[in-house]
C-alpha cells in the first residue's frame, strides 16, 4: 500500500501485543505489510530505527512516521480511521475512562499474573499467579457485565478496545490451560467471559490474525526448556565455587 495510507506493522508472531495492534486493524478492515522481528535475537535496523527507545514490538508506521506500545496503537488506529466502521472507544468521556481503565487492569493483573505463572522463580510463586490469573478472570466477569450492558462484547454490539486489549491474551491463555490442565475463562466460575470468549475467537476478524496455539505450546515448551538449561548451569556454577570455597577452607 502506498500514497496518503502506507501502514506497516513490525510484529513477531506470538507477541499478545502485536496481536492487539493486528485485531484493531483486521477489525477496522485495513490493509497493511506485515514484518515479522526476531525478538529474541539481534533486533532489526528497521526495528532500532523507529523504536530506538524500547526495541519492542510492536511498532506501526503510518506514513513513514512510527507509532509504539499496543494500547496507544489500538486508539491512534481508533481515531485515525475513526468513520472505518464501528468505533472501538466509546464517544462518551466517562465510557471511555473506563474503558481505558480495564485496559490498563487487564495489562497490569491478567498480563502480570500470567508472568509469575509462567516464569515464578518457584513452584510456589508460579501457583500464586494461577491465584491471581483466575482472581483477575472473576474481575473481569463482573467488567464485562458492567461495560457490556447485557450485551456481546465489552463493547457492547460489536468488539472494542477492552476486547481487543483481552483478546491479544486469549490464545496464550487457551495455550497455557492445554499444558496445564487448567480452565481460566471457565463457565461455571464466569459464564459471561467464557462466552464472551466463544463469540470473539468465532468472529472472522479474530481468526484471520489469530496464532496457533498448539504453535503457542510448541514455543512454550522450547522456551521453558531453554529457561531451565540456563538456570541448571548456573546452578551447576555455585556448586562449583562452594565445593571450591570448602576445598580451600579444609586445606588450610
Amino acid at each position: 500500500m502506498a500514497g496518503e495510507d502506507e501502514l506497516k506493522l513490525l510484529g513477531m508472531w506470538a507477541s499478545p501485543f502485536v496481536l492487539r495492534a493486528r485485531l484493531a486493524l483486521s477489525f477496522k478492515g485495513l490493509r497493511y505489510e506485515y514484518v515479522e522481528e526476531e525478538i529474541f535475537g539481534n533486533k532489526s535496523e528497521l526495528l532500532v530505527k523507529y523504536n530506538p527507545v524500547h526495541k519492542k514490538v510492536p511498532v506501526l508506521i503510518h506514513n513513514g512516521k512510527p507509532i509504539c506500545e499496543s494500547l496507544i496503537i489500538v486508539q491512534y488506529i481508533d481515531e485515525v480511521y475513526g468513520s472505518t466502521r464501528p468505533s472501538l472507544l466509546p464517544t462518551d468521556p466517562y465510557d471511555r475512562s473506563v474503558a481505558r481503565f480495564w485496559a490498563a487492569y487487564i495489562d497490569d493483573k491478567v498480563f502480570g499474573s500470567f508472568m509469575t505463572m509462567i516464569r515464578g522463580n518457584t513452584e510456589e510463586e508460579k501457583a500464586d499467579g494461577t491465584k491471581q490469573l483466575f482472581a483477575a478472570a472473576d474481575t473481569l466477569e463482573g467488567a464485562l457485565k458492567e461495560c457490556s450492558k447485557g450485551k456481546h462484547f465489552f463493547g457492547g454490539d460489536s468488539v472494542g478496545y477492552v476486547d481487543i486489549a483481552l483478546g491479544g491474551f486469549v490464545a496464550w491463555v487457551d495455550a497455557r490451560d492445554r499444558m496445564s490442565g487448567l480452565k481460566h475463562f471457565d463457565a461455571e466460575r464466569t459464564p459471561l467471559l467464557a462466552a464472551w470468549l466463544e463469540r470473539f475467537v468465532a468472529l472472522e476478524e479474530t481468526k484471520a490474525v489469530m496464532p496457533d496455539v498448539e504453535k503457542l505450546v510448541e514455543l512454550s515448551k522450547k522456551r521453558q526448556a531453554q529457561a531451565d538449561a540456563a538456570a541448571a548451569v548456573v546452578q551447576g556454577k555455585v556448586i562449583e565455587m562452594a565445593e571450591a570455597h570448602l576445598s580451600s577452607i579444609s586445606s588450610d
